[in-house]
């Protein structure tokens, strides 16, 4: 039976870059990723770009060359997945990590493929596999989507999109100027001030002279067929016809598998508890990285700001042999 030294759960720009710490140190890792490399990148809007520079993405000193002062969706992905090739990373795809349990100090991770046993676990996960739902009747018709890729199947189609936020506005403006007709429901009083600072005056200007409709201060009740049911600031029930919904509602971990291997989660947040400094977990040897550390605050994480997080793990699993 081969004992790892790590077992790294997701294949994200963070878990690769621990893989990569863990191969410059001689341990022996295995990345799981239950999808492609950087699967959750590989989702994300076909049109995108980062909020960050391209310096600020980097994993392991590793260049990243931009033509652009933002690099997009399909960069990234030609980055991260040629650092994997280039750096030959041990990872096994479409394989998914379904419980974690630990006997005797060694961990037992059982997959949809197999078992696997380790020293170490490291969870980098993410947040970008389970929507924030609205429970609202009508939620599950075909017709709503929690996830956005591009425009184009939305042209000439009446469109509700819910959010304020960066997916949001990117999918409000992408299907406005593809020729959909679109109205943004929104339960904040603003757009959000997180929306990258090139975006925001664009979509401000569109629903200041009235090429995109938004109602500020609203929420959905149900969604039809048809139709769509909200609730606007002063109270009042709408009902609009709709064809599509592009629910841009945000995401979530998973807080049942983190909570399932023995992760305690604190508060309304469901921050899971971890020393900062090392970043393991209440549970010995069993650590976090990336964006999953936030709980329900997902904002508080980025590649840029976590990239750190491999270094600290894999110095304290070397103190302690």
């Amino acid at each position: 039976m081969e004992i790892l030294d790590i077992l790294i759960i997701g294949g994200g720009p963070i878990g690769l870059n621990c893989a990569l710490e863990a191969q410059k140190n001689n341990l022996t890792y295995l990345i799981i990723e239950k999808g492609t490399i950087v699967n959750s990148l590989y989702n994300y809007p076909l049109y995108m770009r980062f909020f960050s520079t391209a310096e600020k993405l980097e994993i392991d000193n590793i260049p990243f060359i931009s033509t652009a002062p933002k690099p997009g969706r399909q960069e990234a992905l030609e980055y991260y997945q040629g650092i994997t090739r280039q750096r030959n990373l041990n990872i096994n795809l479409y394989e998914k990590v379904e419980k974690v349990s630990k006997e005797n100090e060694i961990f037992k991770i059982e997959t949809s493929k197999g078992k696997y046993f380790s020293k170490n676990v490291i969870i980098s996960t993410g947040f970008y596999d389970i929507p924030n739902l609205m429970n609202i009747p009508g939620e599950n018709l075909p017709k709503v989507k929690h996830y956005y890729t591009e425009p184009y199947p939305y042209a000439q189609q009446k469109i509700v999109v819910i959010g304020s936020s960066n997916s949001a506005v990117d999918a409000a403006l992408e299907t406005y100027r593809k020729g959909a007709e679109v109205t943004m429901i929104i339960r904040h009083s603003e757009i959000s001030k997180s929306v990258k600072y090139w975006v925001k005056p664009d979509i401000e200007n569109r629903i200041a002279e009235g090429s995109i409709k938004a109602f500020f201060n609203s929420e959905m009740m149900e969604i039809k067929e048809h139709s769509v049911i909200f609730k606007d600031e002063k109270g009042k029930i709408n009902e609009i016809e709709n064809d599509f919904v592009l629910a841009m509602t945000g995401y979530l971990p998973d807080f049942n598998f983190l909570k399932n291997s023995g992760i305690e989660l604190q508060g309304d947040s469901q921050n899971p508890l971890y020393n900062p400094e090392t970043m393991e977990t209440n549970v010995s040897n069993l650590y976090l990285a990336g964006v999953v550390c936030g709980g329900k605050d997902t904002h508080l994480w980025f590649i840029e700001n976590s990239r750190v997080h491999a270094e600290m793990i894999v110095k304290n699993i070397l103190s302690k042999s």
